[in-house]
């Protein structure tokens, strides 16, 4: 399942995340990029464990978040 998840932040990669950069420009606010971050967590912590860190990690991007910009998995 999370070879499943990571196939799909991959294409979201290659094909959407380009698109979205020339659109409105700029990147992600994170480093590392939220999709690099969402395949470290399915990598280490599994399925469920790293679908709830990649979902944390999207719903705090935003222009208003507290976060710092340095946001390595532990």
């Amino acid at each position: 399942m999370k070879k499943f998840f990571i196939k799909i932040i991959r294409a979201y990669q290659i094909f959407v995340s380009p698109l979205l950069v020339r659109l409105f420009g700029g990147g992600c606010r994170f480093y590392p990029t939220c999709s690099d971050y969402s395949i470290a967590a399915f990598q280490k912590y599994g399925t469920f464990k790293g679908f709830y860190l990649s979902l944390k990690r999207f719903l705090s991007c935003h222009p208003f978040s507290k976060k710092p910009y340095l946001d390595l998995l532990k």
